[in-house]
């Protein structure tokens, strides 16, 4: 995708998707501004655009892609369907009934899984979802972000050896942090 194009996205995701105000975020955290991703996420053109941009990003060598519940569902889908690749799911937590799991999709042991994420403030909810799938027998060579909000998420991720990347960061939405 071209620079122009790239910009054009940023400032509809913007545009759409940031709320001011007085926010608490996953990781407890107040704000001013709220990322709100289902106001981007659920949009058809915009979600083609980022599946597009997941998958020019997805190493050669990668088995399967990851969303975590609930944001990560629709991003990931659509990279699935723009790679060819197949994907997982993980719960934030297991359910109750039926198979029980947290963890939903086919995952062999030593599958390389690009985790992608919407929106990352400390990146803690991808760090648990990267736990789930290493625990269960998956290798997370990376994780992909829509908007990295700048608060600590490449930091965290690179603590755990995970590389990090995102497709925009608050700055390109013209949000100040």
């Amino acid at each position: 995708m071209t620079t122009d194009l790239m910009k054009q996205l940023a400032a509809e995701i913007a545009e759409i998707s940031v709320l001011h105000g007085q926010f608490t975020l996953r990781s407890g955290r107040t704000s001013s501004y709220y990322l709100d991703k289902y106001l981007f996420s659920t949009r058809p053109r915009i979600l083609r655009q980022l599946g597009q941009l997941f998958a020019e990003r997805i190493p050669k060598d990668i088995d399967r892609l990851a969303g975590a519940e609930l944001g990560g569902i629709p991003l990931v889908s659509s990279a699935s369907i723009e790679s060819d690749l197949p994907c997982i799911f993980i719960r934030n937590s297991k359910k109750e009934y039926g198979t029980s799991k947290q963890l939903e999709g086919a995952l062999n042991q030593g599958d390389r899984v690009v985790l992608l994420e919407d929106v990352a403030t400390t990146g803690g909810q991808a760090l648990e979802a990267a736990e789930i799938i290493q625990s269960c027998g998956g290798e997370v060579v990376k994780v992909i972000a829509t908007i990295d909000r700048l608060e600590g998420a490449r930091e965290n991720f690179e603590s755990a050896g995970i590389p990090f990347e995102s497709l925009f960061t608050r700055d390109d939405l013209g949000v100040k942090g």
